[in-house]
């Protein structure tokens, strides 16, 4: 059973949010909270596993909060957020901060039901999560890492493909800070709602040498240019001549997920072949293992990371036992394998 703390200063959205997680049966939500000052007493006295935070609320808002707990008493912790750009970039910063995922809140663009089921899946993850496995990510600043640096050929001919959830941000950021600005065209997939993903684009053009951006539909593949999967959309790789481009569509979600790393890397398999490298870190779950298994098999090379640095050790799992992964890394480490099967 996963004991649940709904922290949230709205009396409507702690009601929905109770009334909703009860349904499952491995969930108990054992209490809720007004603001942070009554959280901390609540998380003393009833010990929950997870923690649902709101990031506006009266007396301390959910950063400043979710920074001293993380320093003090470290728990997973999920955000739920609403949609507005601020709200968004919070949401990014939060995770940076140690919160494992963010939702959308009630009465945003999704109805409280598909609200409850991502919601459901994120406290899921969140519990699984090894958080002592958590990296301090390098300020702005410092985070340009110089690894044996090795000038890549210039060419639309080689992509780079990476897929993630849970723990997701912050192994994405340590991996796009430590490659070059001569790194192929790379296409990312991070399970993230729809607004989320252009802060976390943002947040990674800060930090990396290379251009971040959310996709748009129709967006040529270039090097030293990556390209997130906007929320919401999936993101598949499309050959066009010589080049590559991204196209941006809907569809069901595949493994719950929406964007899917499996249909980016189907897609990255049957069109770059031998040319692409594919990436997958943590997440919870299968998304992408069959997908990096497609992309071996069609003679690229392929990583996951290893489970002594996931967050949780879902998704690399999955595709190590199926044979997926040509190598498996811990997480300092793929940059450079990345860079060793790119020359």
């Amino acid at each position: 059973m996963i004991r649940v703390l709904v922290v949230d200063d709205s009396a409507i959205v702690r009601k929905v949010l109770t009334q909703e997680l009860s349904k499952y049966a491995d969930i108990e939500v054992v209490g809720s909270a007004v603001d942070p000052y009554v959280a901390r007493d609540k998380i003393v006295k009833l010990k929950p596993d997870v923690i649902t935070l709101d990031l506006e609320m009266p007396r301390m808002d959910g950063l400043s909060f979710l920074a001293k707990l993380m320093k003090h008493f470290p728990l997973p912790v999920v955000v739920v957020s609403s949609l507005a750009p601020k709200d968004s970039e919070n949401a990014i910063r939060a995770m940076e901060l140690g919160a494992l995922g963010v939702i959308s809140k009630p009465g945003s663009a999704y109805s409280t039901r598909d609200i409850s089921r991502q919601l459901v899946r994120a406290i899921r993850a969140a519990a699984a999560a090894q958080l002592s496995k958590r990296e301090k990510m390098p300020e702005p600043s410092a985070a340009r890492v110089e690894i044996d640096h090795v000038q890549l050929q210039t060419t639309t001919h080689k992509v780079l493909a990476i897929g993630a959830s849970t723990g997701g941000t912050t192994a994405i950021e340590r991996v796009l800070s430590s490659l070059p600005v001569t790194t192929p065209g790379t296409v990312i997939v991070q399970h993230m709602p729809e607004h989320f993903t252009a802060s976390f684009a943002a947040r990674l053009n800060v930090i990396s040498q290379m251009e971040v951006r959310e996709a748009r539909d129709g967006d040529n593949i270039v090097p030293g240019v990556a390209l997130v999967a906007p929320g919401n959309q999936h993101m598949l790789l499309q050959r066009s001549g010589a080049r590559y481009r991204a196209r941006i569509k809907g569809g069901p979600p595949v493994h719950h997920q929406r964007p899917s790393v499996d249909v980016l890397f189907q897609s990255v398999a049957k069109n770059a072949g031998e040319n692409a490298v594919g990436v997958i870190l943590t997440g919870m779950g299968a998304d992408g293992a069959k997908g990096l298994l497609a992309m071996r098999e069609n003679g690229a090379r392929t990583i996951a990371q290893d489970e002594k640095t996931c967050i949780v050790f879902g998704m690399p799992k999955e595709a190590k036992a199926m044979g997926a992964a040509e190598k498996t890394l811990p997480l300092p480490h793929i940059a450079q394998g990345i860079i060793k099967f790119l020359v």
